[in-house]
């Protein structure tokens, strides 16, 4: 998936290279503090057409709650109530991507309390319910308690998890073995930027010369084929056709075992 956060005014026109490369997934939120999401909407509007449809794209947002908000540009009214901001939050998005529907609305997030985050998930629920929004999920979310017992309560289950994928949360092994279990997409972001020991390593290295990669490619490959979903959100014209490009080839299963090591066993 392409990330859009802090791409500012260059947003609308990164977001079409991207689609114009090969990317079909943009991840975005609704919180002008990090992202630009009418840009994210101006971007794929000038890039859709006879060889691109809205049916071929994942548009993905996210409800950001006030404390996350610039207090000076909060997108929605910060004294509704929190079923309303969400509420607002989806219209707001869906005119600044110009689109009726949503493939995935992310609770930006976990809230600061279980009632919270319940009266938020519900009021997203209704939203899938209206056919604004085909899947929800969930970011931010580093406690495996915290993510089952969502589970457990919500009518419609998360679809996505989207966390930082680095070691200092064990680069989430208990969640996502929940996460395959119950089916939910893992999506990885900060994963080359908070790795820069495994792209060194002489396996990842090793491996780049190999298949005559990048490390960074060698990476993405290596989750690709665990099932997570990386997030890029580079500027560079050149690492985008890098990041596509991965699916070029495939890491044997030796391989992936040398790699997984890594990871302490990921």
């Amino acid at each position: 998936m392409y990330g859009t956060a802090w791409k500012k005014s260059d947003t609308a026109k990164l977001v079409a290279t991207a689609l114009r490369l090969g990317f079909r997934g943009i991840d975005t939120a609704c919180q002008p503090k990090h992202y630009e999401e009418a840009g994210v909407g101006e971007g794929v509007a000038a890039s859709l057409g006879e060889k691109l449809t809205r049916a071929d794209l994942y548009l993905q947002t996210k409800f950001t709650s006030v404390s996350g908000q610039d207090p000076k540009r909060i997108p929605y009214d910060p004294r509704a109530s929190l079923s309303q901001q969400v509420l607002q939050s989806l219209e707001v998005s869906l005119r600044n991507l110009r689109t009726d529907y949503l493939d995935c609305l992310v609770l930006h997030s976990p809230m600061p309390t279980a009632a919270e985050n319940r009266e938020v998930w519900q009021a997203m629920e209704t939203l899938v319910d209206a056919g604004k929004v085909r899947q929800l999920g969930i970011s931010n979310c580093y406690s495996l308690d915290e993510l089952a017992m969502l589970f457990a309560v919500a009518r419609i289950k998360p679809a996505v998890l989207q966390n930082r994928f680095y070691a200092q949360t064990g680069y989430d092994r208990e969640i996502r073995a929940f996460c395959r279990k119950q089916s939910v997409l893992y999506q990885s972001f900060w994963t080359l930027t908070a790795n820069p020991e495994i792209l060194a390593h002489g396996t990842v290295v090793g491996l780049a010369s190999k298949y005559q990669r990048t490390p960074a490619q060698i990476l993405f490959r290596y989750l690709t084929q665990i099932d997570v979903v990386p997030l890029t959100g580079t500027r560079s014209e050149a690492h985008m056709s890098e990041d596509l490009a991965i699916f070029e080839l495939t890491l044997t299963d030796p391989e992936m075992a040398r790699l997984t090591a890594l990871f302490q066993g990921a």
